[in-house]
């Protein structure tokens, strides 16, 4: 299983205002679109961290990049992606006349955080603070972006570290948050082998049975990172029988 860690930077909108408090923009007013400036992305098992921006190659050169990464993965990590950076990918794909990727899997961990827990806040550098690991890195809030727009070459090098960083603590906040992600992309399948559906991981532990309606089934906690499953199949019974 190919798994894609993933983060975007975009550029702001662009506009004529006439105040600065309750405005109501219209496309007239708009000057400029919102664009992909860069993005950072990683393979899973792998040290390296990729990154492109509109700074160091032509944008279409940039967002076909993306779109290979995107066409070989089988599964695509993101915070917030779900809503932000695969919509987002995708209008620059539609714009630049690229079909669309194979399908992948997606793993947004914002939805897990927001449906597994309750922390005060949901933002991926705070959560990642509480669970002991390297938030992201500091800026100089909107003004880097702007910056950034205008070409300034010591803008750019902030925003390239600041980029990849995001990928370290996605990676990071992933392998924290695996045995509480549902419905993860069964790895088993993908390996044709009796492992972990989550992390792929071989020890697995027997661990009582899961009870439906209909069946006993094995159940099993790996190991390696915690993640429950059971067998497909149940266990056979003498005589079953169920409500009408």
């Amino acid at each position: 299983m190919k798994i894609l860690f993933i983060d975007l930077e975009t550029a702001p909108n662009l506009a004529t205002v006439w105040g600065l408090f309750k405005q109501n923009i219209g496309i007239n007013q708009l000057i400029d679109s919102s664009y992909t400036l860069c993005w950072a992305a990683a393979w899973a098992g792998e040290d390296t961290i990729l990154f492109d921006s509109v700074q160091q190659s032509t944008r279409r050169s940039m967002i076909k990049a993306a779109h290979k990464l995107l066409d070989e993965a089988d599964v695509v990590v993101h915070y917030n992606g779900t809503s932000f950076d695969i919509p987002v990918l995708n209008r620059e794909f539609l714009m630049h006349g690229l079909l669309p990727p194979s399908p992948y899997k997606q793993v947004d961990l914002l939805r897990v955080v927001r449906k597994k827990f309750r922390f005060t806040s949901n933002k991926m550098d705070y959560v990642a603070r509480q669970l002991g690991l390297e938030g992201k890195t500091k800026h100089t809030g909107h003004e880097l972006w702007l910056k950034c727009m205008e070409k300034d070459p010591e803008a750019w090098a902030l925003m390239e570290e600041y980029n990849l960083n995001d990928v370290v603590v996605l990676e990071e906040l992933y392998n924290t948050l695996l045995p509480w992600i549902s419905n993860h992309p069964n790895r088993s399948v993908y390996d044709e082998a009796t492992v972990c559906p989550t992390c792929g991981g071989k020890h697995l532990q027997r661990r009582g049975y899961q009870i439906t309606t209909t069946g006993k089934y094995q159940r099993f906690q790996c190991s390696t990172c915690g993640t429950w499953s059971r067998a497909i199949k149940s266990e056979a019974f003498k005589e079953r029988l169920v409500g009408v």
